[in-house]
């Protein structure tokens, strides 16, 4: 276990308390003192108990930061904290989730009659119980009302070592995918506008509280769009954002998404043995019909719900496939990690990309471009 991960544990379930600076209107220090801490025994037994009340087993959580809003009466006590959370085996960090706790008292004392969050994408127990159920690479979490997450397990136990193949053993090499019951939840858990995502399949997302460089990627599933898909085209989904998972620590803003999102494609399709025009079929359309295009895609033709969305996925495979097959897998690889590296911060995008192409592959941007341009065009056959 992690120091972080220790510490989550430490005082029995609840750390980092921080008292108010001054006691509630109407109530004295030595009451609020003694409110406070009772609180923080309820919400520490809370946390303990989270995998039963949730279903989410295999969870570690703590409340901490917790504050007391003044009381609404001598019966009824409102607080905030953060509940942050670690899926044993797959967070080193805990994702960490701002809550808003209403309390009340009755016979037995203090118990909690609501809890919500007040900022960021809602926990998956929000939208209801959750179920899961794990693989040798990966855990699925679902809602007891949605499909079964038994059936996404096989699909994450191929990814995971497919992905590995091809990245290496540098990332954890385990997967944690989150399947809500519909689209409109799906959208939830991404603060987005379900209208702009009913295409999307899965999107992998940063768990909310942990540093970028650390394994605690989520890849959401949208069931309805991942429904519609063959058993192949799931795969693919999955192999896609296991990339992006395995491939964290090695992208940055400056990583352009043809680059990006072209590799996990890439990741995805090897071996299948589809040739071209099965892989880009909307691509192949298009240059059929002589509608080709000029540059390697930007990054605002990758937004949801962009025209050209699929040929932006197409061509970005079509790029990383041909580097791949012209230069080798290693040379993808490191050309990929040379352009994510630290020290891109505030170096012009096209200026770096040019640099770097030149320096793993011996090719500036432009000879690249046309070089993909050539392989665009004989897509027509």
């Amino acid at each position: 276990m992690s120091r972080r991960g220790a510490l989550l544990l430490a005082a029995g379930g609840l750390a980092q308390l921080s008292l108010p600076p001054a006691a509630p209107a109407g109530v004295s220090a030595g009451r609020a003192a003694d409110r406070q801490a009772e609180v923080a025994g309820l919400l520490a037994a809370r946390a303990r108990s989270l995998p039963a009340w949730s279903g989410l087993t295999g969870a570690e959580a703590v409340y901490r930061n917790l504050v007391l809003s003044p009381p609404a009466g001598p019966d009824r006590q409102g607080a905030s904290a953060e509940l942050a959370l670690r899926i044993a085996g797959y967070d080193e960090y805990p994702v960490v989730y701002p809550r808003r706790i209403e309390l009340v008292r009755d016979s037995g004392g203090w118990r909690v009659e609501h809890e919500e969050g007040t900022g960021g994408p809602p926990a998956l127990w929000d939208l209801g119980p959750v179920r899961t159920a794990a693989g040798a690479h990966c855990l699925v979490l679902g809602l007891a009302d949605g499909p079964d997450p038994a059936a996404l397990v096989p699909v994450g136990d191929t990814a995971v070592p497919a992905v590995s193949a091809v990245w290496g053993s540098a990332w954890p090499g385990r997967l944690l995918l989150e399947l809500p019951a519909t689209e409109v939840q799906f959208a939830r858990l991404l603060e987005a506008d379900p209208a702009g995502w009913t295409g999307m399949a899965a999107v992998t997302v940063a768990a909310p509280g942990a540093p970028w460089h650390t394994p605690a990627d989520r890849v959401v599933i949208n069931p309805e769009a991942f429904a519609r898909l063959s058993d192949f085209g799931r795969q693919v989904v999955v192999t896609h954002e296991t990339t992006h998972v395995a491939t964290r620590a090695d992208t940055r803003a400056w990583t352009p998404l043809w680059l990006s999102e072209g590799v996990a494609d890439w990741t995805a399709y090897r071996d299948s043995g589809r040739r071209p025009q099965q892989i880009a079929p909307e691509l192949a359309r298009d240059v059929a019909a002589g509608k080709l295009p000029t540059a390697l895609p930007a990054d605002a033709d990758f937004a949801a719900g962009a025209t050209g969305i699929a040929q932006a996925y197409e061509q970005s495979w079509l790029a990383c496939a041909l580097i791949a097959r012209r230069y080798g897998t290693e040379r993808l690889v490191a050309f990929y990690r040379a352009v994510g590296a630290a020290d891109g911060q505030g170096e012009d995008r096209d200026r770096r990309t040019d640099r770097l192409l030149r320096a793993e592959l011996g090719v500036g941007l432009a000879e690249f471009t046309g070089l993909w341009l050539a392989e665009v065009a004989a897509l027509k056959g």
